[in-house]
């Protein structure tokens, strides 16, 4: 694996991470009819809140993030993004041991929305995701705690 840390996010990062976002969903956005070069970027802008965001580091470089938002009956885990250079690297898997093992520990059950035919939803799987419904663009998965 390569040499990448994780960190808070600042309101500085949120240009950075909106090309990220940009560019790590372009391919599953143009599948779908859905890509717009300044909707995806603004989307990220109008929902980023550092204070439940972290950056992804790789070799000193942001190269993604993943935001957990608190909700009345869950946490949202949000602005999942690897650029592509990053991915298939361990990186992905690695955060998101992370972010499930931390929510056990808390009792947190988490909620996510994926895009439709997106290969993320495997990842998702694989570490207990479970389908909870879906329309024409999302899947909408659930993680019940593990103790």
């Amino acid at each position: 694996m390569a040499d990448w840390m994780i960190r808070a996010a600042t309101e500085d990062d949120v240009e950075a991470v909106a090309e990220v976002r940009a560019v790590a969903m372009r391919a599953d956005l143009e599948r779908l009819g859905r890509y717009d070069e300044h909707r995806v970027r603004q989307r990220l802008r109008d929902a980023f809140v550092p204070e439940h965001t972290w950056i992804v580091e790789l070799d000193g470089v942001l190269a993604g993030c993943v935001a957990l938002r608190p909700a009345h009956d869950a946490h949202w885990l949000e602005h999942f993004y690897l650029a592509p250079y990053a991915q298939g690297r361990g990186i992905g898997t690695a955060v998101l041991r992370e972010v499930v093992e931390t929510a056990d520990r808390s009792a947190l059950r988490l909620r996510l929305d994926v895009l439709r035919g997106s290969p993320a939803r495997r990842l998702y799987e694989r570490h207990g995701f479970t389908l909870e419904h879906e329309d024409a663009v999302d899947v909408f998965m659930v993680r019940e705690p593990r103790r």
